[in-house]
């Protein structure tokens, strides 16, 4: 990389960008709020962890079904008209949750037949995300000149991490000071603002043009590209596992409700530590960006977050678990933008949705499925050897990455 590149803010000048940032910014902190609320909402009305292993699986299998079709649609489509229309789709949903949440649903719905609608709720919001989170990602080289790709990533990242951390911590303060209903309205109000802002992002070229290529062709091409450039594969394959292990985000209702008995606050801090830590890692990025050798690094970053994952299984201190999350999140900082920069500059223009899909099957479904899969453990071990174990299993990952794909710990760019 050139040292004498500038800085990665120099990406705000564009201004078109600085709508699109704006949008992602409170598009995310919208969908962060909604994770918090709902996780602290039903542990509070089921106080069994594996009813939060479901919300998990509720929103994976709609995101991972999809994943490859939405590649191809997103394609042949106007990403900016795509995601105008999904943020107001997902308005919808937080209307959903808004009503769930009035008091008249409330006296005449027993908190069961509650339960299962939010269930079905967050089931559409992982048809909305299979489509709109590739989207925001695909969107970006049609927005930003190819050499400052890097800083956009960066950039992207830190604004996805802010609005997690303040969304996070919001909710927490929300739901300990308000009602849901509140809440949900105040989510209602940032999705409100994202809208505002996707509109004064201009209309993008259709990148897949004509009716030549059918969908499954369309779709195997993405697949094609993906398998064959191995420092995409290799860097997904890793986060995919790492993720889906060490899920211990999933159990922080059961922390902070039975083990460290923190309350709502408590519990808001905790679910932000992790992007936290995450976004002082990647503003130091800005600043200081990986100059070399960067696939020996994620390789390292990925093994010091299982380490992190096994402290916060163990303890039943709340500052050391915080500290736990938070460097569990400055190390995943660190794999973000490795993985998020190889995928901007290893894929072409025309098939960027369809990688970016790909990308989500690996990254962000691993997301829920790795909370189905602490559920599921934690039923089956308990809470914290399911934890510890997910920590274990991650630096397992690296391990047999280490040995088996010795190019992508050669890799740098």
């Amino acid at each position: 990389m050139d040292n004498d590149k500038g800085s990665a803010l120099d990406v705000l000048r564009i201004r078109e960008y600085r709508f699109f940032i704006s949008a992602r910014f409170f598009y995310i902190m919208a969908l962060r709020m909604v994770t918090t609320i709902i996780g602290w909402r039903i542990y509070q009305m089921t106080h069994n962890a594996f009813s939060i292993g479901l919300i998990g699986l509720f929103g994976f299998l709609p995101a991972f079904c999809l994943a490859l079709y939405a590649g191809h649609v997103i394609d042949k489509s106007d990403k900016r008209a795509l995601l105008v229309n999904t943020t107001f789709l997902y308005l919808a949903c937080v209307a959903g949750l808004i009503t769930l949440s009035t008091g008249p649903v409330l006296h005449t719905m027993g908190s069961r037949y509650i339960q299962w609608l939010i269930y079905f709720i967050i089931f559409c919001t992982g048809v909305i995300r299979a489509f709109a989170g590739p989207a925001l990602n695909a969107i970006v080289a049609q927005i930003v000149p190819r050499e400052q790709l890097p800083g956009a990533v960066t950039l992207n990242s830190s604004a996805w991490l802010s609005a997690s951390v303040i969304g996070h911590a919001t909710a927490g303060l929300l739901i300990a000071h308000t009602s849901y209903l509140f809440s949900f309205s105040i989510v209602s109000l940032y999705v409100l603002i994202a809208i505002f802002f996707f509109l004064h992002v201009s209309p993008k070229q259709i990148m897949l043009t004509g009716s030549e290529k059918k969908t499954w062709d369309s779709i195997k091409d993405g697949l094609r590209f993906v398998v064959r450039t191995r420092e995409v594969l290799g860097a997904m394959a890793l986060d995919l596992f790492a993720v889906l292990f060490g899920g211990a985000v999933a159990m922080i209702p059961v922390y902070a409700t039975d083990i460290l008995k923190v309350g709502p606050v408590g519990f808001g801090w905790l679910n932000a530590a992790d992007d936290l830590g995450s976004i002082s890692t990647i503003l130091a990025m800005t600043l200081w960006p990986l100059r070399r050798r960067q696939g020996l690094i994620l390789l390292y970053a990925v093994a010091g977050f299982g380490a992190f994952i096994i402290l916060f299984g163990l303890s039943h201190w709340y500052l050391v678990s915080f500290i736990a999350l938070l460097g569990s999140g400055m190390l995943d900082g660190i794999s973000v933008i490795i993985r998020g920069t190889i995928l901007q500059l290893k894929t072409p223009d025309i098939m960027r949705g369809r990688v970016s899909s790909v990308s989500s099957m690996f990254i962000n479904s691993s997301n829920e499925l790795g909370q189905f899969e602490s559920g599921v453990m934690a039923r089956i071990l308990g809470v914290i050897p399911s934890v510890v174990f997910g920590g274990c299993m991650t630096i397992g990952v690296v391990i047999v990455t280490w040995f088996k794909a010795p190019s992508l710990r050669k890799m740098q760019y």
